[in-house]
């Protein structure tokens, strides 16, 4: 799995150079350079020479550049996945996956890079352990829209229909030590709601969210950071335990909760955390 900070996980679309050119210096900690749903069919192919020559130009820093192609089904999904061999960008996200096959023939096509995977239809929940399995994937991307529509659900506050498909997604992912990204939050302007959903995703353990606009991204990013009293409570924590074991203890008492070596292990996640985001914000 990554190291690297995946708070705010960004869609672009890949046809429009001005909005390409402005995500450089967006404070995302990663960009989904859009083939698919953001690019209409008669611009697919003019999106794909655009994409190719703007990560050829560089200057999105440590970005994690991931690109969603077009399904190998359709029209356009091979010559997505041709274009991208040598290309600058650091993995591949393929939409409705369903089968670890989809991302066999993905696999083959693009031997040296790694494959991401939408998780968007009732047959990708259902096959979500297999898919979270394959040796090459790198991790996976919540289409919540996708998700509702076919399941014929409502998009409701708390999100009640999707939580089984969501935690089935994380589950797997986890199983598998995969990052996992939660769907997006549809109202732009709503931004109670999307605090709200991205602590949701937050406590569920989701590793961050994706996002349809840049307004989104700094809820994003203060949602999954550890916080200033979760950084000081994991220090206390390591100091305390490691105290105890030079009293010859195996736990250790901080704010009146018991402390033993999975609790070390979250607090040395959550710091590797916070100096993961220090380092990639100060770049």
């Amino acid at each position: 799995m990554l190291t690297r900070s995946c708070r705010s996980v960004l869609y672009v679309p890949a046809d429009r150079p001005r909005v390409l050119d402005k995500a450089r210096d967006l404070p995302a900690d990663a960009l989904i350079f859009d083939l698919e749903d953001a690019v209409a069919p008669s611009e697919k192919a003019r999106a794909r020479d655009t994409l190719i020559a703007e990560l050829a130009r560089g200057g999105f820093g440590d970005k994690l550049r991931l690109v969603r192609i077009n399904a190998l089904g359709t029209p356009w999904g091979h010559d997505d996945a041709a274009v991208l061999a040598g290309a600058a960008c650091d993995a591949v996200l393929l939409p409705k996956v369903e089968t670890p096959g989809d991302l066999e023939a993905l696999a083959g096509l693009l031997p040296s890079l790694p494959v991401w995977a939408m998780l968007e239809t009732p047959g990708g929940i259902l096959n979500a352990a297999a898919i979270c399995a394959h040796p090459r994937l790198q991790g996976v991307v919540m289409g919540t829209n996708d998700l509702a529509f076919e399941l014929g659900a409502r998009h409701v506050a708390g999100r009640a229909p999707l939580l089984t498909a969501l935690q089935t997604g994380l589950l797997a992912a986890r199983a598998h030590n995969r990052i996992a990204i939660d769907g997006v939050y549809n109202a732009l302007r709503d931004a109670d709601g999307l605090a709200a959903e991205c602590a949701q995703g937050r406590d569920m353990g989701f590793d961050g969210k994706s996002l349809i606009h840049p307004a989104q991204i700094e809820a994003a990013n203060s949602a999954f950071a550890p916080s200033d009293a979760e950084i000081a409570t994991a220090r206390r924590q390591i100091a305390a335990f490691t105290e105890a074991q030079r009293a010859g203890q195996g736990i250790a008492v901080v704010d009146g909760r018991i402390v033993e070596t999975l609790h070390i292990a979250t607090a040395r996640a959550t710091l590797a955390k916070a100096e993961a985001i220090r380092l990639m914000e100060a770049s």
